[in-house]
């Protein structure tokens, strides 16, 4: 990848994040970026080509967050998988209250960001399930997937700007202490 690719894929998040996926098109990104259309173009060939590269930047980004906690510990618990998926509220990168939402709804109208991201949702399904199976867990999948419901929907209702804001903590909280006594701290 280019030195200049990275930065114009922060800026696609940033557009998302701030002004919506509606407002995100490849000549609002190459103004937002400080260049012309032919000069994006040149990075980024067709609008498929950007949502490709958007969505994989955003997949490495996670996948690198987890690796080097993983690098702590041989395999993650589902708590730590937990805990990990709550705590990226402040992040510069990727904007998860805001950004998340977006590309969710943006799966609705974009079948090409679906499948995308679809694929990161299946990495980060499999390393839940698998730790649900080290917690010696008999419906491994099927709990797999009620977690990652609601670790996801948090920032839906509770997230940056939500009505619930304010009791953030405490569903963090809760979240944490059900896992913890589903699951243990560090089973």
């Amino acid at each position: 990848m280019s030195e200049r690719k990275p930065e114009i894929l922060q800026t696609a998040l940033e557009i998302i994040a701030d002004e919506g996926y509606g407002r995100l098109s490849m000549r609002a990104l190459a103004r937002a970026s400080g260049m012309k259309l032919g000069a994006l173009q040149y990075h980024f060939r067709t609008w498929e080509d950007m949502l490709r590269a958007l969505v994989q930047f955003i997949a490495d980004e996670v996948s690198g967050r987890l690796e080097t906690r993983q690098r702590d510990s041989d395999d993650l618990t589902v708590y730590e998988i937990a805990e990990f998926m709550l705590s990226d509220t402040t992040d510069e990168i990727l904007f998860p209250d805001k950004l998340w939402p977006q590309l969710w709804a943006m799966q609705q109208v974009e079948p090409l960001v679906s499948d995308l991201l679809e694929d990161v949702y299946a990495g980060y399904l499999q390393l839940l399930e698998q730790a649900m199976e080290t917690a010696g867990r008999s419906s491994a999948r099927a709990e797999a997937l009620c977690l990652m419901s609601l670790l996801e929907a948090e920032s839906l209702f509770v997230g940056s700007g939500r009505r619930w804001e304010s009791d953030r903590a405490n569903v963090r909280d809760t979240i944490l202490k059900f896992i913890d006594e589903q699951y243990g701290e560090i089973a």
